[in-house]
């Protein structure tokens, strides 16, 4: 991501901030760990703003393998020639690089990054028979959902021991209202209700959602509302219909968007 355009607006919840500025001063990794749409995304953009570095983003997932992220060889007009993955680029130009999910990443990835993230700050390429090391402008960031992950998706100790690692929640009410408010363009009182909203149904265990309302799903249900659209279809499609597929659960959020909106 281009360092283009004004900084990414972020509210601060607790000392997040301080904690990142100081792990980035001395070069250390972090983690943040924290559920989906609370605004990890959000921090590491405003934080390589303010390093002034580009920032490199790679979105994990199952089919995430060591090459994806490293490099392979193609052959291009007959040739075979090399071509760096995000990680290498980001690497080579002293980037932010920000991993996000890095669970749901396959092991071999967690294996090159080890080098990386600990004293050494290297990075491997075996297929290019080459070794990196990282320059001093080199950041790395990853994040964490631990929410829903069981047994073979839990970071290993011998991965989490390496990072520093900041705990992010979705924030208290009143900060949150803040952040809808400014985030959806809204007016106050619409980001109120939609927080109150959301405290209700993340308070309703007996729901038995995998993930609950984020923040993410408020700010995007305040545009849709701010746009035009009658609340209760808003929180519809955009709390209800994210949130889950059974019939009985969605009947009784969209009960409680009624009542809210």
């Amino acid at each position: 991501m281009p360092l283009d355009g004004a900084a990414p607006w972020y509210r601060e919840v607790g000392d997040e901030l301080a904690c990142f500025r100081a792990a980035a001063a001395l070069r250390l990794p972090v983690l943040l760990k924290g559920p989906t749409g609370c605004g990890k995304s959000r921090l590491v953009e405003a934080m390589a703003h303010e390093l002034g570095r580009e920032l490199v983003t790679v979105a994990c997932n199952d089919d995430t393998g060591a090459a994806d992220l490293l490099g392979r060889w193609l052959v291009q007009g007959g040739d075979t020639v090399w071509q760096d993955g995000p990680v290498t680029r980001a690497v080579r130009a002293g980037a932010v690089l920000y991993l996000d999910e890095i669970a749901e990443a396959r092991e071999d990835v967690i294996v090159v990054l080890h080098p990386l993230a600990d004293h050494r700050r290297e990075l491997f390429l075996d297929r290019h028979d080459e070794r990196l090391l990282a320059p001093p402008d080199f950041r790395l960031v990853v994040s964490f959902n631990p929410g829903y992950r069981h047994g073979a998706k839990d970071l290993k100790p011998s991965t989490r021991q390496r990072f520093v690692t900041i705990g992010l929640d979705y924030p208290p009410a009143a900060v949150e209202q803040d952040i809808v408010a400014n985030e959806a363009p809204c007016d106050p009182a619409l980001g109120r209700r939609l927080v109150g909203l959301a405290r209700k149904i993340r308070a309703l265990d007996e729901l038995a959602l995998r993930e609950t309302v984020s923040t993410r799903l408020l700010v995007m249900t305040a545009r849709l509302i701010a746009s035009g659209l009658p609340p209760r279809v808003a929180g519809d499609v955009a709390l209800v219909g994210p949130l889950t597929d059974d019939a009985e659960t969605a009947a009784a959020l969209r009960e409680l968007v009624s009542l809210s909106l």
